[in-house]
């Protein structure tokens, strides 16, 4: 993907940015997106919610091991597995009804991704935030990380907010509203700059 026109905007649009961009090089946001259908996305996210990366990685791939004899992770394959079992894997116990409630969902007629990406940003966070546990912040994640919107700044996001604060300098974390007017200065490539901040942090 090429991000040369989005890189060149928020440079010219931010200075404080711009230095930043400028530390960290290429935008190398297309190489850690992922892959897999909607159920497979929405599920991986919610095993992922507040907890550090490494252990929900490690639930996540025990999870995955429960349907590995089968070819593709179904919603009705979890909806025939026990609770005891899924808690057994370390999936805590409101995150298995998030998981059941998303599997009947999906059966239920949620839009597939291909539905979703004929729909604007906020029609699609209206639609799957319908589902228990999954807020604005995951449907965001999954603009950003599944379905390559642009420009989608999530203002919840604590890694956003630190980034924000170390770069311009704010005595403390940022709220919604300040997020919200910085992002307009990135506007139409909010995503990109959000990839930014969030490296940012590792300078």
């Amino acid at each position: 993907m090429d991000y040369s026109v989005a890189i060149a905007t928020l440079k010219q649009n931010d200075i404080l940015l711009a230095s930043v961009i400028q530390q960290i090089g290429t935008c190398k946001l297309d190489q850690v997106q992922q892959t897999g259908d909607l159920f497979y996305s929405l599920s991986r996210s919610i095993l992922y919610q507040q907890l550090s990366t490494k252990a929900a990685t490690a639930i996540h791939q025990r999870f995955l091991q429960l349907y590995a004899d089968q070819p593709l992770l179904t919603p009705a394959a979890i909806l025939n597995t026990s609770d005891e079992i899924l808690r057994g894997v370390g999936i805590s116990r409101p995150k298995v009804v998030y998981l059941k409630d998303l599997a009947q969902k999906i059966l239920d007629g949620l839009p597939t991704l291909t539905e979703l990406e004929k729909m604007d940003d906020e029609a699609i966070i209206k639609a799957l935030t319908q589902v228990k546990g999954i807020g604005r912040w995951t449907v965001q994640m999954l603009l950003i990380f599944r379905l390559h919107r642009p420009d989608v700044l999530p203002v919840d996001d604590l890694g956003i907010r630190s980034g924000i604060r170390r770069i311009y300098s704010l005595p403390e974390l940022p709220d919604k509203k300040t997020v919200e007017l910085l992002g307009k200065n990135w506007r139409p490539y909010c995503t990109i700059a959000s990839w930014y901040l969030w490296r940012s942090l590792e300078l």
